[in-house]
């Protein structure tokens, strides 16, 4: 089965196809109902964005995905510009040495510069969430750096809850927002977005430092098949369930019961995947069964660099709702 859009991501590669990137001179409105995009976006690969809908934004620099590094062994890959997915499966299976690390400041100075070049006016910079990253920190080293002005977000979250306000910001900017607006709707989209996911083992996030309180569950991790949540930009435990089917089925209900709390119409749902694409497939069915009146989830992998940290076998749910210029 190949990875799906929901109708919504649809309808924003629609509106937003139709309004013209700024001019490195002079900015020019095509017709009547185009906007003059003056923000730009940037964030990292964290965000989980389809490579497919990064290709369609990217292209006039409205959109600029900065990659996380990930070390497998003594070499260093960068999300999106290669090929890490076999290796870092392979090496998560051996329980071979795997980090992850922020991108350098000089990277995010150079994604702000070529804005710059390009005729934006401000930049948006959006990223994972500070509690498990030290990439806000980066990218602010890098803001304080350059002269067109640079807004850098905390997420607070991770995967395509981040995505999803990135999407958001997009959609604000190409609407012909400021940098405070195309902030604004981001955030408030990121705030009502929620991460619920599954591993069948805790040891991953324990390697990496990234459980925090669920540490406590660490002497009982082979008993145990936990549930977690991104709470306050940090993973959180949600509950303890004795089998992987029965984690999986709670799993659903959660999200099930999520869900409904949305505007009908406005429902997003996510899943992410690493190693496991049928369970996620299956996961993604039953959801769309649970949940008819919101659009089909999309299906991704986990971005490597919190594959590395979660693990094989990873589920995760993102729970968010559309983004249009006028909600």
């Amino acid at each position: 089965m190949p990875e799906r859009e929901p109708p919504a991501w649809i309808w924003l590669k629609e509106r937003v196809s139709r309004l013209r990137q700024p001019s490195a001179t002079v900015p020019v409105v095509a017709d009547p109902l185009s906007a003059v995009v003056t923000t730009a976006v940037v964030t990292d690969s964290a965000a989980a964005l389809p490579a497919d809908w990064v290709s369609a934004f990217s292209s006039d620099g409205r959109l600029t995905v900065v990659p996380m590094p990930v070390m497998v062994g003594e070499e260093i890959y960068g999300e999106g510009e290669d090929d890490i997915t076999e290796t870092l499966s392979v090496a998560l299976a051996a329980g071979a040495s795997v980090k992850t690390s922020r991108p350098s400041p000089g990277q995010f100075e150079q994604a702000y510069l070529a804005a710059q070049r390009r005729g934006f006016k401000a930049v948006v910079s959006i990223h994972l969430s500070s509690e498990l990253s030290g990439t806000v920190d980066a990218a602010r080293l890098a803001a304080a750096r350059v002269q067109i002005p640079v807004d850098v977000v905390d997420s607070r979250t991770v995967g395509m809850a981040q995505g999803m306000g990135v999407q958001s910001a997009v959609v604000a900017a190409a609407d012909g927002q400021g940098m405070a607006e195309v902030r604004g709707f981001a955030e408030r989209r990121m705030e009502r977005t929620k991460v619920y996911f599954y591993v069948p083992s805790l040891e991953q996030l324990r390697r990496g430092g990234r459980i925090g309180a669920a540490a406590s569950w660490l002497g009982t991790v082979l008993a145990i098949k936990p549930i977690l949540a991104v709470d306050g930009g940090k993973i959180v435990p949600l509950e303890k369930v004795r089998s992987a089917v029965r984690a999986v089925a709670r799993l659903e209900e959660i999200v099930a019961q999520e869900v409904s709390t949305r505007p009908p119409g406005q429902q997003r749902v996510a899943v992410h995947h690493f190693g496991n694409l049928a369970e996620a497939q299956g996961l993604a069915a039953r959801l769309a069964e649970a949940c008819p009146q919101c659009p089909a989830p999309q299906i991704s992998a986990l971005p490597a660099v919190l594959a590395a940290h979660a693990g094989l076998g990873v589920l995760a749910v993102i729970v968010g709702e559309s983004s249009t210029p006028t909600s």
